[in-house]
């Protein structure tokens, strides 16, 4: 399968039929979890619910542009608009933080344990959707070669999602940090408040690597992780050169038409499983001035980053930000919007913010030249983004930040948090950790800081 096969779509007809389910999407995905690529997304996308696939017809290759493909979409025939929520079908994947180097000079940065494609993007003519309501839709994006093929999908997966679910029987080793890593990222730290103090950068987002293993797919770790907790933005990828499942709490783009919005979180507190103690902490978060510059900065480079294709003017954000809880965390998260000029294509909006300022730092620029001279392991899929481009439902996309990265029987999560002058080197450590352990425990996992293995 390559993208020339899309290189000049053909008008699409946008169908739309009700499908009788009553599964969970983590159901239905461990139910898809054997079919060709199969993919998932469930939260908040496209206004809410799931959308599920398999068997996608155009794979792009490694010498494309990703950001190109984007734009790659079909013409939609509509006899009438199509329902709030609906998708159809489009470009569903990741891109990887490495594409930043497209972007920006930059380092390459340092060495990758198990490489991961630079980026992932597969086109499918049909989905499952599950809307909010609950209710489950056979959707696809029908050109005149592909009606009796469509059709048969139709039924092939409709009696699959009427089938049992297999046994989740695999299960995920702890997920550890070396002491030595522990210790590293500490010093990190440490050096980074010395360059801010010298008015390299104001802020840099920093990370470090937990490892394991497991042997099973992506698929079903997200549907063990979707009956335990419901991200807002959960995700899953199989493909041959490595996998990917995403309970990301952030949303990096969303653009329908000319407007678009991104939603960056900074400012991180656990959130205790005692409303008393978890509400206190809130208010910690609220006040505490470590946290608001940290955001503050964000969300000024989100808004310059969107200015870079919107109309003069029309880049707008809240004065304050908006303390949203997420599996064992409380965030801090400001919504920025903008009205694209004329002409702007999804390519064009990812060329003007990737990697997503949330999880670089300020000046982008030379925070990612400080990542790369700091952290201890090259950055794969982590905190780049994950989600779709379609002509039905526009642009979305999330932060691949709490995001399992899996190839070859290693599994691996990268953690971190945005360091600013009076960040405490301890303190951004243990917040790493505060973020890995409800992913971890999501997948009948846990955390483990062990000795360095001789």
């Amino acid at each position: 399968m390559t993208v020339n096969t899309l290189s000049a779509p053909p008008t699409a007809t946008f169908i739309r039929e009700r499908l009788p389910l009553t599964v969970s999407p983590g159901e239905a995905l461990a139910r898809l979890a054997a079919e060709p690529m199969p993919f998932a997304l469930a939260g908040l996308w496209a206004g809410g619910g799931a959308i599920l696939g398999s068997a996608p017809v155009a794979v792009a290759g490694e010498d494309e542009d990703p950001f190109a493909v984007l734009d790659r979409l079909p013409p939609v025939h509509r006899a009438a608009p199509p329902p709030s929520g609906a998708v159809g079908g489009g470009w569903f994947g990741w891109l990887g933080y490495r594409l930043g180097a497209r972007v920006e000079r930059v380092p390459a940065g340092p060495p990758r344990p198990v490489p991961m494609p630079e980026f992932h993007l597969a086109y499918y003519d049909h989905v499952l959707r599950r809307d909010d309501d609950g209710q489950w839709w056979f959707e696809a994006l029908a050109t005149p070669a592909r009606r009796a093929e469509l059709t048969a999908r139709r039924r092939h997966l409709q009696a699959l999602l009427d089938r049992e679910p297999p046994p989740l029987n695999h299960r995920v080793s702890p997920l550890q940090l070396e002491q030595a890593a522990a210790a590293h990222h500490i010093e990190a730290v440490a050096a980074c408040r010395a360059r801010i103090a010298a008015g390299e950068i104001f802020q840099a987002n920093l990370c470090v690597r937990l490892d394991g293993h497991f042997d099973g797919s992506a698929a079903e770790l997200l549907a063990r992780a979707l009956t335990r907790v419901e991200p807002a933005y959960g995700a899953s990828f199989d493909t041959p050169d490595g996998a990917i499942a995403s309970l990301s709490p952030e949303l990096f783009l969303r653009r329908i038409g000319d407007e678009v919005v991104t939603a960056p979180i900074k400012g991180t507190a656990p959130r205790d499983a005692d409303p008393t103690i978890a509400t206190a902490a809130l208010a910690q978060l609220e006040q505490s001035g470590k946290d608001a510059a940290e955001h503050v900065m964000i969300v000024d480079l989100m808004r310059n980053d969107l200015g870079r294709v919107s109309a003069y003017g029309t880049v707008t954000a809240p004065r304050y930000p908006t303390p949203e809880a997420h599996p064992g965390v409380w965030h801090l998260v400001s919504r920025v919007r903008g009205r694209l000029r004329p002409g702007v294509g999804n390519g064009d909006v990812l060329r003007a913010t990737f990697p997503p300022g949330s999880v670089t730092g300020a000046p982008k620029v030379q925070a990612l030249r400080v990542i790369a001279e700091s952290e201890l392991t090259g950055r794969e899929v982590y905190t780049g983004a994950i989600g779709f481009a379609s002509p039905v439902a526009g642009l979305e996309l999330s932060v691949a930040i709490r995001t399992l990265e899996l190839r070859d029987r290693h599994l691996w999560l990268g953690v971190g948090g945005g360091i600013v002058a009076d960040s405490d080197p301890e303190a951004e450590l243990e917040e790493a950790l505060v973020k890995a352990r409800p992913i971890a425990a999501a997948v009948d996992s846990s955390v483990v800081v062990a000795p360095r293995v001789p």
